[in-house]
């Protein structure tokens, strides 16, 4: 079995900050990859298409990154284990296994509603801990090394997803679980840089931070989490399926702004 997850280490002067990017994965372990419709499969829709590639200058400016290996669709690394909704205002939320799109179309050939129980548990044991167990190790390492330190979740989404809402998202947007996974001297430099770039900027709405921010966000033990959700139009071309280099280019020159001024307030 292939690793659940890819390391990219720091190339220079490692900082206190770690990158994780949980939705980048479209792989899918062999064993279940004939249950899947093939036609979905083969470009899963829900992927954070290309983000790995977004911030692949970072390990120049010292920091890590974990990405995920194996599409969500096989497991969810940002949703509750115990499958709680991260938010109650009537919205779909895909599972810790989801079933469906996002979009609500079946994924799996027999149109099945749920993953049996202990499958979910096979899978959280083989691809979820080791994920979230990676992220704990290297966070502890780093804040051994620091004193603290900030573990920065990356994601991306279509501009328009109808069943979460029915307006297009904000180009950006901050999530800290309203305050709550990073203290506001970390919180308040990002979004003033946020905020005088040329995007439309939101923070914790509609997303305030999935299950990686809400769990690992620890201020008082010196551990902060944020995420970061980015509307994909902004790096990729209309059809927000192809990586526009133009595009992307723009938007890295702000993210290592970003990721620089959390570097400066750390």
């Amino acid at each position: 079995m292939d690793e659940p997850f890819r390391i990219i280490p720091p190339k220079n002067s490692e900082v206190p900050l770690l990158l994780s990017i949980p939705h980048c994965g479209t792989a899918f372990p062999g064993n279940l990859s004939n249950q899947y419709k093939p036609e979905l499969i083969a470009s899963p829709d829900d992927t954070d298409w290309f983000v790995d590639a977004l911030y692949d200058f970072a390990s120049e400016m010292g920091i890590g990154m974990i990405a995920a290996h194996y599409s969500r669709w096989v497991i969810d690394l940002n949703r509750d284990p115990q499958s709680k909704p991260l938010y109650s205002d009537g919205r779909i939320i895909t599972g810790l296994c989801p079933t469906t799109t996002f979009l609500g179309e079946a994924i799996y050939r027999d149109g099945r509603k749920e993953v049996a129980p202990d499958e979910i548990k096979r899978r959280e044991k083989l691809y979820f801990q080791p994920y979230h167990q990676k992220i704990q190790q290297l966070l502890n390492e780093i804040k051994n090394e620091h004193g603290k330190v900030v573990l920065w979740d990356c994601h991306s989404i279509r501009q328009r997803v109808l069943t979460i809402q029915e307006e297009e998202f904000p180009d950006l947007i901050l999530g800290d679980v309203d305050g709550t996974s990073a203290s506001p001297g970390l919180i308040e430099p990002v979004l003033g840089v946020l905020d005088h770039s040329n995007y439309s900027v939101s923070h914790n709405h509609p997303f305030k931070g999935g299950y990686i921010t809400r769990y690992f966000g620890r201020p008082s033990e010196h551990q902060h989490a944020l995420q970061l959700e980015m509307t994909k139009i902004n790096y990729m071309d209309d059809t927000e399926k192809r990586y526009d280099k133009s595009r992307a280019a723009t938007l890295r020159t702000l993210l290592r702004k970003v990721l620089e001024k959390l570097i400066d307030q750390l």
